[in-house]
């Protein structure tokens, strides 16, 4: 979504929903985890109005735990946090485990070192992957 044309979102939206992706994928930026601010809330209640396909939000921010419940709430239907982001990642983990608005998959990941990807309640007719993997490099 970061290479919309925010004046025509609905348009982007449409166009989206029309064609052959799978989902929206949403990069989340604070400027202080990473050095750009992309979007947040706002764009995301209109995606949640207007998406009919999953919602893929990467978080991409400063204590991501804060923000979770939230972006649940706001549609999403997959999480992507860092674990350096993360306190506590097995409590980021439980916390996203916990939430039933989450009807797929939850990723966490590093810039540098390793992908965990865990199963969240996969809804398999949704078209979204239902899978674990773990990847060191």
């Amino acid at each position: 979504m970061l290479a919309s044309d925010f004046g025509n979102l609905n348009s982007e939206i449409t166009m989206v929903n029309d064609s052959k992706a799978d989902w929206f994928h949403i990069d989340v930026m604070d400027g202080v985890f990473v050095p750009n601010i992309s979007f947040g809330t706002p764009i995301m209640n209109v995606l949640k109005k207007n998406a009919n396909k999953p919602l893929d939000v990467h978080l991409m921010i400063v204590n991501p735990d804060s923000y979770i419940e939230k972006f649940a709430e706001l549609g999403s239907s997959i999480l992507t946090v860092h674990f350096e982001a993360c306190t506590h990642l097995h409590r980021t983990i439980q916390k996203i485990k916990s939430l039933p608005k989450l009807t797929s998959y939850t990723r966490v990941t590093s810039n540098m070192v390793l992908t965990i990807t865990i199963i969240h309640k996969g809804d398999i007719n949704n078209g979204l992957p239902k899978f674990t993997s773990y990847t060191r490099v």
